[in-house]
């Protein structure tokens, strides 16, 4: 096995893939996530392990994408770091954000791809994107 440079691989493991995302909510923030994660993006909310739900939060699932919200006891939104999610039929989730009073930012400085930024109940920030065809 090689790595970029075409170098061998020293490495005695492998990098398999994200498990999730977690991204930090206020306490008492759960049924705003169901709100925006379930009911907006239509994600399915997993049981959490009750060693973990005892400490608040939830978790979300869909398309391939696992969601973690934890709370933050002194809670600050993250505007700057986010999850890219990848989408198909991006212009179908901005309407539906938008439909669900959620603003949506175009921004067309990604290479090879149509993205806008949302942000979530909390004021954290989420970029969706979606390759572009191939011409």
């Amino acid at each position: 096995m090689t790595d970029q440079n075409n170098e061998p691989d020293t490495t005695d493991y492998a990098l398999a893939g994200l498990h999730h995302v977690q991204l930090a909510i206020p306490p008492g923030g759960e049924d705003q996530c169901r709100a925006f994660w379930g009911e907006v993006l239509g994600m399915t909310e997993l049981e959490k392990p009750p060693v973990l739900a005892a400490r608040g939060g939830c978790w979300f699932r869909g398309g391939g994408l696992e969601v973690h919200l934890g709370v933050e006891q002194d809670f600050s939104p993250a505007r700057k770091a986010h999850p890219g999610i990848l989408v198909e039929s991006l212009r179908g989730l901005a309407k539906r954000l938008e439909e669900g009073g959620h603003e949506v930012t175009w921004d067309d400085n990604f290479p090879g791809h149509d993205r806008f930024y949302a942000f979530d109940k909390f004021g954290n920030r989420l970029e969706f994107l979606e390759p572009q065809a191939a011409s």
